[in-house]
């Protein structure tokens, strides 16, 4: 048993259990519905470029959310928090469940997007505020088990809710589960965090929108009809704006997100690090299992199980490796981590003709293994470089930071995979051998990008807190 904020009694476990509980099921919605795709355009008669917007809309609302998350851990009560998000999601998945239209999906899921985005950097700073520095290692192991575990097993669960039930089934189980969890937390979840109230700084938060509009117009790189000086218009005012925000935060005396934390060079090298092995991850979940229908000419179910076993080798080793990081140091777990995906990447960009499942499940476990190695000993590391008063605001920069490289990952591949595609096609290639040539030129790009986070970790140095008897 443990004692809150206001010396009350805890149990430990539970809280954590029931925290983690939500965090994974909400994971899970970031990748679970590319398998639906087909399925939803159909059924609302909508082509992909409007479809994937369910996740590129779900990250870019994300991306706003994060850094709003030490503000409130600061000025409301955490069990307050934890239901409010987990209410919001509900609410949001219920109204996709019923949505009679798109643009109502769309609603519902902008409602999850900001629960889920209030809870990332939420659960984590609660976790490594409540655990001795020598044991965060192994907590934030866990923390990464659910992390990543979930955006692996999204489109797993996904597949095989699909093929006994309608694409209202899948949100009909998110909303039964996040229900559950509701009336646990009524019970379990505890205001572990201590208050201090101060205003929020709405400038500051309307400037955070910035950050929609510049993944927007690089969203739009590629597609047709686009109305580019409009599009230029709004790139300009985007980044004047998170200019605005960065500005702002030196000059405030009570900062909405304190930057101050970059001023930490280990801090600095983490962040990169676990938006590098975060964006392998996404882009493994989402291209993968394009690769499985499109090149290999799977079916939607057998490309989500295709996901299985780097999912479990994932699971297994994200505990593993933060106890590891806890003996031998952060480092030498992160360049471990870092060489793997690195490896994985490498290969595949060599890989000029078709690859079978086998080969491609195994390159797909061998950068999810890596992936366990580097996103969660990162968060642990940042955290250790800083003093526990900056924790906070340390945890939301990675989470956020961590989210926009991501979103951008998904959306370069995506622009990278569309545009080679396309552009073979016209030179003469048959569709198969373009699908081909335009999933290579993704490996080759990401294969560029995490030999840049091998660099990176290379860089790093161990750091250690001095605790005061």
């Amino acid at each position: 048993m443990q004692s809150d904020t206001k010396n009350q009694d805890y149990n430990r476990l539970l809280f954590i259990i029931t925290l983690l509980a939500g965090t994974f099921t909400m994971s899970i919605s970031q990748s679970s519905l590319s398998t639906a795709y087909p399925l939803l355009m159909k059924f609302f008669s909508i082509p992909a470029s409007s479809v994937q917007w369910l996740t590129t809309g779900f990250m870019l609302i994300m991306c706003v959310m994060m850094p709003i998350s030490p503000w409130l851990l600061s000025n409301m009560k955490f069990k307050s928090i934890y239901l409010m998000v987990l209410i919001f999601f509900d609410v949001g998945t219920l109204i996709i469940y019923l949505a009679p239209s798109f643009p109502i999906m769309l609603l519902g899921r902008a409602l999850e997007a900001i629960g889920v985005g209030i809870l990332f950097p939420s659960f984590q700073i609660v976790l490594l505020r409540i655990t001795p520095e020598g044991q965060r290692g192994s907590v934030m192991g866990a923390a990464g088990l659910v992390m990543g575990s979930a955006l692996a097993v999204g489109p797993i669960i996904s597949g095989i809710v699909l093929k006994f039930m309608t694409w209202r089934g899948l949100f009909l189980v998110f909303m039964v589960i996040i229900t559950i969890i509701i009336i646990l937390a009524l019970f379990f979840i505890k205001s572990v965090m201590p208050l201090k109230t101060t205003k929020l700084d709405l400038i500051s938060v309307i400037c955070l929108v910035g950050f929609i509009g510049i993944l927007y117009v690089i969203n739009l790189v590629g597609q047709k009809g686009v109305n580019w000086p409009l599009a230029w218009i709004i790139l300009i005012i985007s980044i004047l704006a998170v200019t605005w925000f960065v500005v702002r935060q030196f000059h405030l005396e009570t900062p909405l997100l304190n930057l101050n934390v970059l001023k930490t060079f280990n801090f600095d090298l983490a962040v990169l690090l676990t938006g590098a092995s975060y964006i392998a991850l996404i882009v493994v979940t989402i291209i993968f299992p394009l690769y499985y229908q499109n090149v290999l000419g799977v079916s939607p179910f057998i490309s989500g199980m295709a996901l299985v076993p780097g999912a479990i080798f994932l699971s297994i080793l994200n505990p593993i490796t933060g106890k590891l990081a806890d003996k031998i140091g952060f480092k030498t777990v992160m360049l471990i981590g870092m060489v793997m995906i690195v490896i994985g990447w490498g290969i595949l960009s060599l890989q000029h003709q078709q690859s079978s499942l086998l080969a491609m499940i195994l390159l797909a476990a061998l950068i999810e293994g890596g992936n366990a190695f580097v996103m969660m000993p990162a968060v642990t590391l940042g955290a250790n470089s800083l003093p526990d008063d900056l924790i906070s605001h340390g945890t939301a920069v990675i989470t956020t930071t961590r989210q926009i490289l991501g979103s951008t990952g998904v959306m370069v591949a995506t622009l990278i995979l569309a545009n080679s595609t396309a552009s073979h096609f016209h030179l003469g290639m048959t569709h198969a051998l373009a699908t081909l040539s335009g999933f290579h030129a993704v490996f080759i790009t990401f294969f560029a990008i995490e030999v840049v986070g091998l660099l990176i970790a290379l860089m790093l140095k161990n750091t250690h807190k001095k605790v005061a008897n």
